[in-house]
């Protein structure tokens, strides 16, 4: 019996259409039955982050990061023609027209298929998130894990 393959997904980008792309890649190799990680840091934890607003306690800057990144999947602009927030409202049409699914039901997808879903603690500690503020059932660690992950892979994939 052969060893299932491996594909990790570096998560960087905050852009609706590029975590869409990672989360579809990601699911497709699941489906393929390949073990998948991806790691979502910097402005890739956006698509972890909860769409309400999740009262914890932080400091002034922590705050203002809060503020200033979008809270949740579905509300990530777009990496081109994102036009003041009217390009995403486009893209969701056409999501829906063409019945394809949203970046929130990729990812919820890809918690159904066990696609490990990790959060960069260093870049929380950066930006102020808080393990409240994320989706359940995601796993938090650093890059030496993702290192790990990535070492074994044999697909591994920076987005």
């Amino acid at each position: 019996m052969s060893e299932k393959k491996k594909t990790t997904i570096i998560l960087f980008s905050g852009d609706y259409d590029k975590a869409m792309a990672a989360y579809i890649i990601a699911n497709g190799a699941a489906a393929y039955d390949h073990e998948v990680t991806i790691f979502h840091t910097f402005w890739g934890l956006n698509a972890l982050r909860k769409a309400e607003n999740i009262p914890v306690k932080k400091g002034f800057m922590e705050k203002m990061f809060g503020k200033m990144m979008p809270r949740g999947a579905d509300k990530m602009g777009l990496s081109k023609m994102n036009f003041a927030g009217f390009g995403p409202k486009m893209i969701k049409d056409v999501i829906k027209k063409h019945n394809a699914m949203t970046l929130p039901q990729l990812i919820e997808m890809a918690q159904e298929q066990d696609v490990k879903l990790v959060a960069c603690t260093m870049t929380m500690d950066l930006l102020g998130l808080q393990e409240e503020e994320l989706l359940d059932n995601i796993e938090y660690a650093g890059v030496a894990a993702y290192l790990a992950d990535a070492q074994e892979g044999n697909v591994n994939l920076f987005i």
